[in-house]
């Protein structure tokens, strides 16, 4: 058996460089927004500081499970930190389903109080400097999240594009409370953005499990790989038990190749050198793991039953 795993890209650190600008962001908009809310009345700016906080905790709890994701494997954790990514992003859906239901109530509340008082000009401007703020930030961490492969990253890019919908939206209420003086568009607005965050984290969720049960690659991952076995350079005679899984940003690839039974063992291990560099180009990054099977009647058997199931 052979196991081979790629080195890291020199270019990972983008990934801690976009998890520090975003916990720096969060950290200045939280407190914009939170004292914009508190002092001209607004609940849907209120609680778009609120998240901001929730953005803060989540963006710092990023920025470290990175790090960890990023330390190589040792001997308590032989196939590294990766699944670190997993619970980060997990964890933030839980942040994100926390914010909505904080909202939902400070909204309804909202609705059914009296003498509401908002100021709308200053929590325009809030707003305005909240949204264009998350575009920038956000369209860094997504070239970070393709460039590095960041579970956590992503997560944290999907999440930061949450707060442009929030901000877009709140502007959009304030102004009709502007335009109209009816202050009950507000709470409406409020309402729908949390909505939006339970959306969100149900989204962020279901993708965090599916590493953590450790789903296979996709479809047209696998489709690639098996494409590239099938080369009839390789010299081997067939495979199968092929299983494919990802662990934050590492994929790994396992399966077991059929090969002549009279070659030398020498022999089968370029065979083996020869499968994984092709997997390795084709798949990058991919931890490969090969185990050599004669290609004998008894295999092709045990090969038959695994296909047929």
């Amino acid at each position: 058996m052979a196991s081979i795993a790629a080195r890291p890209s020199r270019r990972t650190d983008i990934a801690l460089r976009a998890a520090l600008l975003s916990v720096v962001v969060s950290a200045a908009l939280l407190v914009l927004k939170i004292a914009v809310g508190l002092a001209f009345g607004s609940v849907a700016v209120l609680g778009d500081g609120v998240d901001s906080a929730e953005d803060l905790l989540a963006s710092g709890l990023t920025f470290f499970t990175v790090r960890l994701a990023l330390q190589p494997a040792d001997d308590a954790h032989p196939y590294g930190h990766g699944k670190a990514e997993s619970l980060s992003a997990l964890s933030q859906a839980a942040l994100i389903a926390g914010g909505a239901v904080f909202i939902t109530i400070a909204a309804i509340r909202r609705l059914v109080a009296e003498d509401v008082e908002i100021t709308v000009a200053p929590s325009l401007a809030a707003m305005a400097v909240t949204a264009a703020a998350n575009i920038g930030v956000a369209a860094y961490a997504f070239h970070a999240a393709r460039v590095s492969g960041s579970v956590a990253v992503a997560a944290d890019a999907r999440h930061l594009l949450t707060n442009i919908v929030q901000a877009l939206a709140v502007i959009a209420g304030l102004v009709l409370v502007g335009v109209t003086g009816d202050h009950v568009y507000d709470p409406i607005v409020a309402l729908f953005l949390a909505a939006y965050l339970a959306w969100i984290a149900a989204r962020i969720a279901r993708s965090a499990l599916s590493e953590l049960i450790d789903t296979a690659l996709p479809p047209e991952t696998v489709a690639l790989i098996e494409e590239c076995l099938a080369h009839e350079g390789h010299g081997m005679r067939g495979f199968h038990n092929l299983r494919t899984r990802k662990s934050g940003r590492q994929r790994y690839i396992d399966l077991h190749v059929l090969v002549d039974p009279a070659i030398t063992v020498s022999a089968a291990h370029v065979l083996v050198n020869d499968v994984e560099r092709h997997l390795r180009a084709a798949i990058r990054g991919a931890v490969v793991t090969v185990h050599v099977d004669p290609d004998e009647p008894e295999h092709l058997h045990d090969r038959g039953e695994e296909l047929r199931d």
